[in-house]
């Protein structure tokens, strides 16, 4: 893919000066996006649970779904230290939000760091979605009726119980490579066991165990389809090495257009490449810094960088034929 006569160093380095001012955190504006999100969240989740009947329940729950994974998209930001800069807030309330939907925050934290540093590189990729043509010839007939269905398994059957039970298997799968993995996933199980076992005892107390049930698999069901959704979209499709990591990043992610309001939601990641060259620009930079590189590359004489049709259009049209890594499995 590259053209450019001139230097990677000297790529890199123009790619590094451009944006050089946008890494600053306004500790601020993430923290209005996380309380405004976690209070829409938790308000229709309280209309949910004072609703006299189930039509109404099941409503403001799958309303409470849709913000809630948005919610969960600021756990991304805390990841990379980027909501709002504060350590002890991005972790904590992280933490906080992640363990009542089973979300094993502290292993994704460890894993996501692989994922940044393997992403385009390495297949052990443990956010790898897309198989290699020679992982796909060597699979059993159902394996491969799944890859050919990928997208609408997931997304639709998966969902969210399929995201956790990757984050569990990879964590478990990298702990030679990470001794912290080790840490990270006992005190998420403990964590998750805290939290869950509260809320049941609550619920039981109260005669609604069976609400109970149904408002966590509701919310499971919506918040699967949003997040498995975002999660295919990132990358598939475009693994590829270029020359350097950086450019390796912007060419192996996918950027996408959509409304101001959308890109608030997802957290910037809508411009997942910029992100991924420069993890350390919060979301509010990162449509900035996507105009800005693009300069850079456009001087160096470099493909500039695509832009998907919106997360609905692009998903519609990604999944309707699988697409192959040309690799083999290391």
């Amino acid at each position: 893919m590259e053209t450019s006569s001139t230097s990677p160093l000297t790529v890199n380095y123009d790619l590094r000066a451009s944006i050089a001012d946008l890494e600053s955190v306004n500790p601020w504006v993430g923290l209005w996006r996380f309380v405004l999100l976690g209070t829409l969240c938790l308000s229709f989740g309280i209309l949910a649970w004072l609703s006299p009947n189930l039509f109404l329940f099941l409503s403001y729950t799958a309303i409470a779904g849709v913000i809630y994974a948005f919610w969960l998209v600021c756990t991304h930001d805390a990841a990379h230290h980027t909501l709002t800069g504060w350590q002890w807030f991005d972790e904590g309330m992280s933490r906080l939000i992640s363990y009542p939907m089973l979300w094993p925050y502290g292993t994704y934290v460890q894993l996501h760091r692989l994922h940044h540093a393997w992403n385009g590189i390495d297949l052990r990729d443990p956010e790898r979605v897309q198989w290699t043509m020679s992982e796909y010839q060597q699979a059993q007939p159902w394996q491969q009726w799944y890859v050919r269905h990928q997208w609408i398994i997931d997304i639709f059957g998966l969902g969210g119980f399929g995201l956790i039970a990757k984050m569990v298997s990879n964590g478990m799968r990298f702990r030679p490579l990470l001794p912290a993995l080790q840490r990270s996933l006992l005190i998420d199980g403990l964590g998750i066991f805290v939290i869950q076992t509260s809320f049941a005892m609550i619920a039981i107390l109260q005669g609604r165990f069976g609400h109970y049930l149904l408002f966590w698999l509701v919310l499971e069901r919506v918040i699967g389809i949003i997040v498995q959704v975002r999660d295919h979209l990132e990358h598939y499709g475009l693994w590829n090495t270029q020359n350097g990591h950086r450019l390796t990043q912007l060419y192996a992610c996918r950027n996408l257009n959509t409304s101001t309001w959308v890109a608030w939601l997802m957290g910037g990641l809508n411009d997942h490449a910029v992100h991924h060259a420069f993890p350390k620009i919060p979301f509010n930079h990162l449509s900035i810094a996507f105009h800005r590189i693009q300069g850079v590359l456009e001087r160096h004489q470099l493909p500039t960088m695509s832009r998907g049709n919106g997360y609905i259009r692009e998903a519609l049209h990604l999944s309707s034929q699988p697409l192959f890594i040309s690799g083999t499995v290391e």
